[in-house]
């Protein structure tokens, strides 16, 4: 694990050094926040946010540790829950989907319904298959458009109870047919 933590703390060092070299970004006494993704294809994709330290630009301060953090699907959890913030972004996934191989994510998931809740969407997946044959494509895919929310059975009983249901069934095929951008 320390010779994992090393080799990536280096990458990350070259990728830094790198982007000073070709675009200027200059990190020194600055936040970052940097997000990491993997598309389908097998590239990792960094999206680096500098945010200037006011508190620490006139002392000097020693490096903290870089600590790399992914928030990700427990493929062994057999519900899933995805936040969209806005119905746009829902039918917008539609619409990806409908135009690759996600359009029949029936035997994804045995049951998937989206709810409406304090002016968000939730697409919940329910008794998920974890042999379907795309699941990489499809986690890979759907956080493009949404996010991943954590404890999930708490938020699907609050979601059972207070928020709208807009699809009880089949919330993805249902959006392809009716909001799809065909």
């Amino acid at each position: 694990m320390q010779k994992i933590k090393m080799l990536l703390g280096s990458l990350f060092q070259t990728i830094l050094s790198e982007a000073e070299k070709q675009v200027g970004f200059k990190v020194q006494n600055c936040k970052l926040l940097v997000e990491a993704f993997f598309t389908s294809e097998g590239y990792i994709v960094f999206t680096l946010t500098r945010y200037k330290n006011e508190a620490n630009s006139t002392s000097t301060s020693t490096p903290k540790r870089v600590k790399f953090k992914r928030k990700t699907h427990d493929s062994s959890c057999s519900t899933a829950i995805y936040k969209f913030n806005n119905f746009e972004e829902f039918c917008n996934f539609c619409t990806y989907c409908n135009n690759t191989k996600l359009s029949d994510l029936k035997s994804f998931a045995k049951n998937i319904s989206l709810y409406e809740y304090n002016n968000l969407y939730y697409l919940v997946f329910t008794n998920i298959n974890v042999d379907f044959k795309n699941i990489k494509l499809f986690y890979t895919s759907i956080s493009e458009f949404s996010n991943l929310v954590s404890n999930s059975i708490t938020l699907k009983s609050k979601l059972d109870e207070y928020g709208k249901i807009i699809f009880k069934t089949n919330a993805i095929k249902n959006g392809i047919k009716y909001f799809s951008n065909i």
